[in-house]
């Protein structure tokens, strides 16, 4: 979940005022969660990541979703790091 939550750090981070909850950044990574401990397929968690990248539109929002993937790689044991790391690829996700 680390890796996960770095490659969607990396790809929205950026400064600014707080816009997007850390309920709304659970809600769009949640269908990774499955995949992620090897207990299910990869399934929406693609459109999950793709739906972040997509609603974190300003600096603000940027800022609160790194933010949030910070406190949540704490907080989430079991990923599969191999799992984690291969998501940017399987989701067509380029990471800057």
């Amino acid at each position: 979940m680390i890796l996960i939550i770095f490659a969607v750090a990396m790809a929205v981070a950026s400064l600014g005022e707080a816009a997007i909850s850390c309920g709304t950044v659970t809600s769009y990574l949640n269908p990774c969660l499955p995949y992620g401990t090897n207990k299910g397929p990869l399934g929406g968690c693609c459109n999950g990541i793709k739906g972040l990248l997509a609603a974190a539109k300003t600096t603000a929002d940027h800022q609160s979703v790194c933010n949030c993937l910070k406190s949540l790689a704490g907080s989430i044991s079991g990923i599969s790091p191999d799992k984690a790391a291969g998501l940017p690829g399987q989701c067509g996700i380029n990471i800057p």
